[in-house]
This record gives structure tokens, sequence and C-alpha cells, in this order.
């Protein structure tokens, strides 16, 4: 099979890593790719939403599947463009079209996907500039802290946690007013759910659906999870506290009624969920959904997988996942993601990055780079390269991780050294 996989970070890279191994393969894409992905593909400089583009690339080559791994063209209707145009209705796609990916691109129709099919979550009600008065009003009848969500894409930084009243007005007001631009034009007010939070990941034809590993990530610059909120500076798999009881829960109670709910209301939807979990009193609840694998825990959930990817994803795309088979190692797999001094906020790109080739024993994962004119690897991102390691228990896996986070260099190098330190 000839498959082209769409982006440009940690996720991509290892997706392209995974598939690389399969025996059904005969050649791998990269559409546009970074260093990483050059390594085991073939880079494309197309970007990931011109449809036109990537159409006719995939009929000039023969593409048989395209995986798609960011939100932004599932948002747009990648999976919708091939299915509507007779030349590339044949070709598999590994996302879900509009209607399925809305679970992720409004934050307000996923709470209501939840309350129509009965799938635990916190309460919570959406305001526009408009309706701001009666933000005002419903956050005055909740208890700190105050949640405030944009409703559409925000790059993982649209999610404010404040504790103060005051400040929680303001940020809500501040978000209307455009501070996420399109994706805070309407803003969700959430009761907060105080637990420990963990991702579950499923691949599903639209019936059926196998679950992969799951993973536990962390968001937040600062060690001890304090400052700005970022796309992951880190994650492990598998997650000790979520023991079988547990994750049956999560299956009865989450992923197949959301899996189902998707069938009654009539969305075809073959792909990635990503369920964002949280453990309050033993029970799991919903805090979102995505429509494609979270990032750094691709880094982590990917390389526990022992069987052919691009088999079960094949067989997704037939209808037939119920003839899938995973098998999963039981060893944990750790990632410690080094980012850019500055980042979230104002980073400089195109710093060298040196000692690849002095790692032991991990693999690294790129997110954030590219190459420079004369071949090197150079940065090209806020989220830079992702330490991945493997071992009997989550203190060897990270033993691994973090002596290659302190091997591989650049300029004004972070990363924290504190990831598993909850668990």
């Amino acid at each position: 099979m000839k498959v082209l996989i769409l982006g440009s970070g940690g996720r991509e890279h290892t997706l392209a890593w995974k598939i690389s191994q399969s025996e059904k393969l005969t050649k791998l894409y990269a559409a546009p790719g970074n260093a990483g992905t050059a390594e085991v593909a073939q880079n494309i400089s197309i970007s990931v939403t011109d449809f036109s583009k990537l159409g006719q690339f995939v009929l000039e080559e023969g593409i048989d599947m395209l995986i798609v791994g960011p939100e932004a063209p599932l948002v747009e209707g990648v999976a919708d463009y091939f299915a509507e145009d007779d030349k590339l209705s044949h070709v598999k796609v590994i996302g879900p079209k509009k209607a399925g990916a809305l679970l992720e691109g409004s934050k307000d129709y996923s709470k209501k996907f939840m309350m129509r099919h009965n799938i635990p979550a916190g309460a919570s009600k959406t305001f526009t500039l408009e309706t701001l008065e009666s933000g005002y009003a419903f956050l005055e009848m909740q208890k700190p802290p105050y949640v405030l969500k944009a409703d559409g894409l925000a790059a993982g930084k649209g999610v404010l946690i404040i504790d103060n009243i005051e400040e929680a007005k303001n940020s809500l007001k501040e978000m209307l007013s455009g501070q996420f631009g399109e994706a805070s034009k309407s803003v969700l007010v959430e009761q907060f759910l105080d637990g420990i939070e963990l991702s579950v990941f499923v691949i599903t034809d639209g019936k059926n659906y196998v679950t992969l590993p799951e993973a536990k990530d962390y968001k937040r610059i600062g060690e001890g999870d304090t400052g700005l909120n970022t796309g992951g500076m880190g994650a492990i798999s598998p997650v000790p506290f979520a023991d079988a009881d547990f994750m049956q829960e999560i299956d009865k109670t989450i992923v197949k009624p959301t899996i189902d709910g998707l069938a009654k209301d009539g969305i075809d939807y073959v792909g990635f969920i990503f369920f964002g979990l949280i453990k309050v009193d033993g029970k799991p609840y919903v805090i979102e959904y995505n429509a494609r694998m979270g990032d750094p825990e691709t880094e982590v959930v990917i390389p526990r997988i022992n069987s052919d990817l691009l088999e079960v994803l094949d067989l997704a795309a037939q209808g037939r996942l119920d003839e899938a088979s995973l098998e999963i190692d039981s060893d944990f797999a750790t990632t410690v993601m080094l980012v850019s001094g500055g980042y979230p906020e104002a980073y400089q790109k195109g710093k060298e990055i040196t000692a690849l080739d002095n790692l032991d024993d991990v693999t690294p994962f790129h997110a954030g780079t590219t190459f420079s004119e004369l071949g090197e690897v150079i940065t090209d991102g806020g989220r830079v390269i992702a330490m991945t390691g493997k071992g009997k228990d989550m203190k060897s896996a990270l033993a691994k991780s973090f002596k290659a986070a302190e091997t591989v260099q650049f300029d004004k190098k972070y990363f924290r050294s504190d990831i598993g330190f909850d668990l």
C-alpha cells in the first residue's frame, strides 16, 4: 500500500515510524512532515489544508490511504473532499468527515452530544458576546475554580482555569471579544471537576472499535503542573491508577455510548477518537473529545502496539475492524518533550540540534524540526522533539527519557524534569 500521512508534528512522526515497519507498506509519504519523518518517509511540501494539491498528489502517486494527523484538515473537511470527488473517493481516509470532526471542532456541539447520549461530563453552558451578562450571572452561580473553554479550535490553548470570580468575568469578556479569534466567538463556562486526568484512544470504523493503550500527559509548562498551558510536555503509558475495573467502566459508560451515539446520529466515522477523561471519586467523566490522536500521548501509545498498525487501519477503512486483533506490550513507555526557550509564548526558531546520534535506547520523535540549507537538523517550533523510552516499570523508562533529554542540545532548550511526579 502507498500511504500519505498529513501533518508535521510528533504525532505524525510516531505514526510514520510505526507504519514504516508494516509489511503491507510499499511507499510512505508525509505532507509536509519534519526532519524526523524524513528518516522513514518522503516529505512532500504541501499544506495540510490545501485539499486540491493533496488530491492532485494522491492521484499522481497512486496513494491508497490518507492518514490525517492534525485537527484542522478534519474540521475543514478533508475526508468530505475525498469522498465527494469521483477520482478520489476510492482512497481510504483515516479521519472522520466534518460531521464527526465536530466532536472536536465545537465544544458546544460535543457537550450536547454527551448530554444526548447520557455520557458523564461536567455541567456547562455556552455564551456569546450578546449573552455576556447571562455569562456573568452563570459564573456567579458556580464554585471556584471557574473553567472557560473556547468553543472552536485554539491549538490546545483555549482553556482557562481561574480561581477569582472578577478575573473569570474579565477573561470571559476578553475571550468573547476575540482573544482566540474565531475559536472564542462563543465560550463554554463549565463545572470544574476535581480529580486526576488520563487519555483513552480508540480506532473505530463507525460500528466496531479497538481500544489503544491509555496514557497520561502533562500540559503545563512548569514543574508540578504550574504555569501556562502548552500542547503537552510529556506523557506516560500505561496509567498506574487505571486498573482493569476502571478501564471497563470507561468502556461501558463512555466509549461504547460514544460509538453507538455516532451511529444513532447517522455520523459515518472512520478514524481515531481521543477521550480526555478525569477520574472523580473513582468514576470517569469526559472533559473533551478529539477527532484524532493526542500529542505527546501518541509518542507513548503507538510504541506499545506490537501489531501491524497499517493492517488495523486498513480493516477500519473497510468497515471490518471486528476482525482486527491488537497486541499490546506490557512495558512502560514514557516521553519527555524538549521545547524552545520562551515557549508557549514568544520563542526563536532555527537553532541547530546536536547529539541526536548519541542517544542510547530511546526513540526521538521530532515535533518542530526541519533542515537548514546546509542539511543540519534545526528547531522549527515551540515543541521541538520528544524523547521516548521504554522499560519494565515507569522509573526505568523515565530514566532513559530524562538521560536523552539531557544529551540532546540546542540553544535555550527546556524540558520538565518531573514528568510522572504525581503517579
